[in-house]
């Protein structure tokens, strides 16, 4: 399947929000998901389906001032 990665495309094997960040190297890593536009609080991500074509956004938070 094949999806946009913060604007990026990338292929993955999973249709599951979870399962697709593991796969994309953010197991663990505190994040904040919108696919397609919308917010995914962390407890909704393993019933979250993912489709060919959708938009994921994946935002890490940063220190500095």
């Amino acid at each position: 399947m094949r999806i946009l990665l913060n604007g990026t495309e990338q292929r993955l094997a999973t249709n599951r929000l979870d399962e697709a960040l593991e796969a994309l190297g953010y197991k663990g890593a505190i994040v904040a998901t919108a696919v397609n536009g919308r917010f995914v609080p962390t407890a909704r991500r393993a019933a979250t389906p993912l489709a060919d074509g959708d938009h994921l956004e994946v935002l890490a938070p940063m220190q500095g001032g």
